[in-house]
């Protein structure tokens, strides 16, 4: 029996973060933190009210948004001030903003306040780009997962198709590959592997086979 432990997964975008963070949280019965989602919030706020190249304002929305998750159904639903904006988040435009959003100092030491938080007691699964060496450097399992750009580009465009977008293969990928380097050349929280991490390129591997893998080392690690 897994208990009161702090799971951290990392990754680039693309890499199938939240499938897998979901998937171990619903068989363990942890709580999933999506803080990615968060960060799309902030993004897609801003959009919203036009602020998303002021640094000042977008600072200013940070401090002052009250952030809402909520997992049921292995569905992460996401709250700006009560409203419900989970599908709103996902658009191809706050996908091609939420790095520059991202890398602002300010914004995410709000943000990291407001997951560690989450994850005062425990038994959760928190997902993101600097889970396992920002927010929870000491979980108790880290995991890194990977996959080559144009497969990732490709799981994003299928996503893209299923909610009707116009973008295209090409767009997706020059997307992913801009969110790459500015989240692992940033100053403040880079993408990168923490040296304790597992690391797992999925780039081949279906997430039944890549669940059954993580659960597994997740066990073996709890029994040492």
């Amino acid at each position: 029996m897994v208990k009161n432990i702090t799971i951290a997964i990392d990754g680039p975008a693309g890499s199938g973060k939240s499938t897998a963070a979901k998937k171990i949280a619903e068989k363990l019965g942890f709580v999933y933190v999506d803080t990615g989602a968060m960060y799309r919030a902030i993004t897609f706020q801003a959009l919203r009210e036009g602020i998303a190249d002021n640094t000042d304002e977008v600072i200013n929305l940070a401090q002052r948004i009250a952030l809402g998750l909520k997992f049921e159904n292995g569905l992460t639903r996401v709250f700006i001030d009560g409203e419900e904006v989970t599908e709103q988040i996902r658009s191809f435009e706050v996908n091609s903003k939420v790095s520059e959003i991202s890398v602002i100092p300010q914004v995410r030491s709000e943000l990291v306040k407001i997951q560690r938080k989450l994850g005062e007691n425990g038994n959760i699964v928190a997902e993101g780009r600097d889970t396992t060496t920002v927010v929870f450097p000491n979980a108790d399992i880290k995991i890194y997962l990977t996959a080559s750009v144009d497969e990732r580009a490709r799981r994003r465009f299928k996503e893209f198709q299923e909610k009707a977008g116009s973008v295209t293969l090409e767009e997706v990928k020059e997307n992913i590959e801009k969110r790459d380097r500015i989240d692992s050349s940033r100053e403040v929280s880079p993408l990168r592997k923490a040296p304790d991490a597992i690391e797992i390129d999925n780039s081949h591997t279906a997430i039944e086979e890549e669940l059954e893998l993580l659960l597994k080392k997740i066990y073996e690690i709890q029994r040492v």
